[in-house]
């Protein structure tokens, strides 16, 4: 049987899937009645799309970031009507009514999961070939379980909806069960998925996409061998590489680059901005020697609230560090006084900046795997399962080697714990605002020990996950919240 749920709108759907340029054309409302999106291939992969569209929507590219750095070692806030909301991340003063849980966090990755449900529930009835039914299936498979995989990251299992259990009541579901249909979804999808490369637009999943989104599942959930295993596949294909600028890598003109795996594609204009470098630009930025191509101009906005990094951070890096000439630490002002910002957790991550940014839309993307992660992905679970090896070194040290600096040998990391903590430090400075901090000190178990030794007094062992939402528990009483809430 047909079924479409009425709460989707596919009229309003846009979708920019293609091109950073070009959005999704939609055909007239009239063409968008249940029978025509779900019987014909036009009508089914506008579903498609909207599942994709969820699932990277531009405009939640600070949730990424400042959700998963402002309560690390990493991130900090001050100032602005965002502050507000910054200060229960950065303080651990959550509760389940804090609104980013729900409306950054819940309701997006919900909302890919009902539109890759109904893909997949109505597949067999499209009149279009039996390739496109397993291509299209496969793509909404391996969105559903990334979606989980998010969700479970910040709030443990959660009610898994399917097809049969879409509205209604519903438990949670257990531990075990979210982690066998989160891997069973992907591994059955990917060899209905195309190589990497032949893709039919740059966004859609194919099979690099896919094992990259299962190594990082497999890493956070500490199935190492999985996760060498999956990180490996990901590097035979032989298609990803290192692009040979670390600076270089974020601009503009280098999108799509053969080291982005899968990005959040952002264009200068409303909803399709990555907003993240108007929070990050200091008071009354003007000019700075470290960026003389970066050209702030009056159509730019400067947010009140300051996305900073932390000092005891930013003093980690070696100076000889690469990745540090991504990060402003002096700047002048419209003033034309120069400021300091190297001190009092004061710099400023620059990853993100776009002169043909618009108010405060950036059309820089946000990387959400790349190649570096695969190699580091590979050295870390390597690590887990025998130690240092000269593989794993070997992996590592690609990355350092781009950033400038030297090698690591044997004598420097000879134990299991020593390699760890050289890893955590490596995606620490890898990774600075891509949204990855949160999840790499809880997989290393030193998130809330890291924020007791700041002074969070709110961090507590049941913090290391986030709430489920008030609005959920209301909504579906045989949802439980997570101890300690």
């Amino acid at each position: 049987m047909k079924k479409i749920f009425t709460y989707i709108l596919i009229s309003g759907m846009v979708f920019s899937i293609s091109s950073c340029e070009k959005s999704l054309e939609v055909s007239p409302n009239s063409e968008f009645s249940p029978d025509n999106v779900l019987s014909t291939d036009a009508g089914i992969k506008s579903l498609l799309f909207s599942a994709y569209a969820q699932a990277q929507t531009q405009t939640n590219s600070r949730w990424v970031i400042n959700g998963a750095e402002m309560c690390t070692d990493v991130g900090y806030d001050t100032g602005g009507a965002e502050n507000g909301g910054l200060l229960t991340l950065i303080n651990y003063t959550w509760d389940p009514t804090t609104a980013t849980f729900f409306d950054d966090l819940w309701a997006p990755n919900y909302r890919a999961i009902r539109d890759a449900n109904n893909v997949i529930q109505n597949i067999d009835a499209v009149n279009t070939t039996d390739a496109n039914k397993k291509l299209y299936t496969a793509e909404a498979k391996v969105i559903r379980a990334q979606a989980y995989a998010i969700l479970y990251n910040n709030f443990g299992p959660v009610p898994l909806r399917t097809p049969e259990t879409q509205t209604g009541a519903l438990a949670r579901a257990t531990n075990q069960q979210m982690l066998d249909f989160i891997e069973s979804e992907i591994t059955s999808a990917i060899a209905d998925l195309p190589n990497p490369g032949a893709e039919a637009a740059f966004g859609r999943y194919n099979k690099g996409v896919a094992n990259a989104i299962l190594a990082k599942f497999y890493l956070n959930s500490k199935q190492w061998q999985k996760a060498a295993d999956a990180a490996k596949a990901v590097i035979d294909f032989n298609y990803y590489s290192l692009f040979p600028s670390f600076e270089g890598l974020f601009r503009v003109e280098n999108e799509r680059n053969k080291e982005i795996i899968l990005a959040l594609q952002c264009r200068p204009e409303d909803p399709f901005g990555n907003w993240f470098q108007a929070g990050a630009l200091p008071p009354a930025y003007k000019s700075s020697p470290q960026f003389p191509n970066y050209v702030y101009t009056s159509s730019m906005s400067n947010f009140a609230t300051m996305y900073r990094l932390r000092t005891a951070f930013t003093n980690t890096f070696a100076p000889t560090d690469k990745r540090l000439s991504l990060i402003l630490t002096s700047y002048v002002n419209t003033s034309n006084a120069t400021v300091s910002l190297a001190t009092g957790d004061n710099a400023r991550s620059f990853k993100y900046w776009d002169n043909a940014t618009v108010g405060n839309n950036s059309g820089t993307d946000v990387p959400v795997l790349r190649y570096a992660d695969m190699l580091l992905t590979r050295a870390e679970a390597l690590n887990e399962l025998s130690g240092p090896t000269t593989e794993n070194l070997g992996l590592i040290n690609q990355v350092r080697t781009r950033a400038g600096l030297a090698n690591l040998i044997l004598i420097d990391v000879p134990s299991k714990e020593l390699f760890r903590d050289a890893i955590l430090r490596e995606r620490g400075w890898e990774f600075v605002s891509e949204g990855k901090r949160r999840e790499d000190m809880v997989r290393q178990g030193k998130l809330i020990s890291n924020a007791i030794a700041r002074g969070i007094s709110n961090a507590k062992e049941h913090r290391v996950l986030f709430p489920i939402p008030q609005s959920e528990l209301d909504a579906n009483k045989l949802c439980t919240q997570n101890p300690g809430y």
